[in-house]
């Protein structure tokens, strides 16, 4: 590999980059990738190996017909050299040992997200370039950072979101020893993510139906700061795509000689995919919550995300309103007892006959209580559907969830509202859902201190909308521990509750000593003297 065995006669500046790699924790396994691809001869890796180690074909024929989903298969069969070109160089006889570090480090060493991002977008557009596709991004290289500027059409950000998508499913099949099968890959729709950049970034009023409109089709001039800013506040993790997706195809291939190829091909009925597509949580729903978190949440959601088989879809399900029921009732049934993060989406539509239906969620750390006051500690608002936008916390106030069922054998004179809210105060919340899950109130952000400002759907008034619910869900984000935690608490309020229905008929078989016996007895002869035991 070019570096002695002695650390003592390696150049300072390849001792440096080692130890850039070796923060990264890769360093042993780009030891072994180097030494399979690399020739013995002249101890470097020929280009055209390095190359092909980031090749991807794509053969899903079944998405939608437009020129985006033509244009998707040329531009990954140029994603390899263009990924070489920009970070590797090479000599008259290839990329050597200290190059091979170098362009690791740039890819996927520590930095700020915002290097990140420009990575994303330089590899996007030279694959762009060399795919001979137009593209109008532009690029200022400084001593250690890079602006972009230019523009992008909505199809041009479609394009990179399935690009990030593809990229990702395949670190992941690496990483989970799964190239060799041919796993369901589909691209799922993204008009959701598109429409949110379209609606932060574009300049000028453009009246658009958000439900309607096919954004491929879209000839909105998108400036790339702006694309780049909504990136970072939106979606911090999109980058991270690239990331995963050269440090697995590195690192994580076991042997080199077997050569990946990994595809993405068209989804069946029985897939994962098409069976995931009946909850209101699919598949790209949950991805572009994932992109907004960065908490070891992101991996649940990254296994609801990419489900490796058809039985782990629902593995994180703890309620769907139509398979247990509506209700505040069935609602805290089973998710009572359940001490982890937990995502609750919630689909509507107005209640004057409106049919367009939209989707919110909430992300709560902790599990739902039942208080007659607000109470958390951290917690993100979404809106999910038409438009996605993350609503985070403000720091400002703490009001991030209400969640309260009727007292049992109790009288209120003043008795708190029954059901379930988010941000706000009580009786102005911003959002809330009453007890019989039929009806959610959404109001405008000026009432909440809690969660950031915006709209949770489009089109929002400042007046507070009353819509009809027609979907409940709520899904588990902790892991294994809350979902054992729960199983033991349901145990034992079931042994609990069989105790309080037996009773011990022997208790009651002496008559003379029964407690009705004494009442009578006094009821009968209030004034009759008995003997007081002591």
């Amino acid at each position: 590999m070019g570096q002695s065995s002695s650390t003592e006669q390696l150049s300072p500046e390849l001792r440096e980059v080692q130890a850039l790699a070796a923060s990264t924790g890769a360093l042993p396994a780009l030891e072994k990738a180097f030494s399979l691809l690399s020739d013995p001869n002249t101890n470097s890796i020929p280009l055209n190996s390095l190359q092909k180690c980031f090749d991807l074909t794509f053969e899903n024929q079944m998405s939608e017909q437009t020129g985006v989903q033509k244009e998707l298969p040329v531009l990954l069969s140029h994603l390899g050299s263009a990924i070489v070109d920009l970070f590797f160089l090479a000599d008259e006889n290839g990329v050597s040992w200290i190059e091979f570090l170098r362009g690791y480090v740039k890819c996927c060493g520590r930095t700020v997200a915002s290097t990140s991002f420009n990575n994303l977008f330089r590899v996007f557009s030279t694959t762009f370039s060399k795919a001979g596709l137009p593209v109008k991004l532009q690029f200022e290289s400084y001593e250690d950072d890079c602006k972009t500027s230019g523009s992008l059409l909505p199809s041009d950000v479609l394009l990179l979101l399935r690009i990030c998508w593809i990229l990702l499913s395949d670190s992941r099949k690496l990483k989970l020893n799964l190239h060799k099968s041919r796993g369901d890959c589909s691209l799922p729709d993204m008009s959701h993510l598109v429409l949110s950049a379209i609606e932060s970034c574009s300049e000028g009023g453009h009246e658009l139906d958000y439900w309607d409109c096919i954004v491929s089709d879209l000839d909105i001039q998108l400036p790339a700061a702006k694309i780049h800013l909504w990136a970072l506040k939106t979606v911090p993790n999109l980058a991270d795509c690239f990331v995963q997706f050269v440090h697995a195809r590195l690192c994580c291939s076991g042997t080199h000689e077997e050569k990946l190829e990994p595809s993405c091909s068209s989804a069946h009925e029985n897939s994962p995919t098409a069976i995931f597509n009946t909850n209101l949580l699919i598949s790209s729903r949950a991805w572009a919550i994932s992109l907004s978190q960065r908490s070891p949440i992101y991996e649940e959601i990254m296994k609801i995300c990419f489900p490796s088989n058809a039985d782990d879809i629902n593995e994180n399900l703890l309620y769907r309103s139509s398979l247990h029921g509506k209700g505040l009732n069935r609602f805290w049934s089973n998710v009572e007892g359940y001490k982890g993060p937990l995502l609750m989406l919630i689909a509507a539509h107005e209640a004057d006959g409106n049919t367009r239906k939209w989707i919110i969620g909430a992300l709560t750390h902790q599990g739902f209580e039942n208080r007659e006051m607000f109470y958390g500690t951290s917690g993100s608002l979404y809106a999910i559907s038409p438009v996605f936008h993350v609503f985070s916390s403000s720091g400002k106030e703490k009001s991030f969830v209400y969640s309260h069922v009727h007292p049992t054998g109790r009288y209120e004179a003043h008795p708190k509202p029954v059901g379930i809210a988010f941000g706000g105060s009580m009786g102005n919340e911003r959002i809330f859902m009453d007890e019989d899950f039929a009806r959610v109130t959404v109001r405008h952000h000026a009432v909440d201190k809690t969660y950031q400002h915006g709209s949770l759907f489009p089109n929002q008034g400042f007046l507070p909308l009353e819509a009809s619910v027609l979907e409940v869900e709520v899904w588990g984000l902790g892991g294994k521990t809350p979902k054992e935690v729960q199983a033991s608490y349901k145990k034992r309020e079931e042994i609990f509750s069989q105790q309080r229905r037996n009773v011990d008929l022997k208790t009651f078989g002496n008559w003379e000593d029964s407690p009705e016996k004494m009442m009578m007895d006094m009821m009968s002869d209030p004034n009759a003297v008995r003997r007081e035991d002591r």
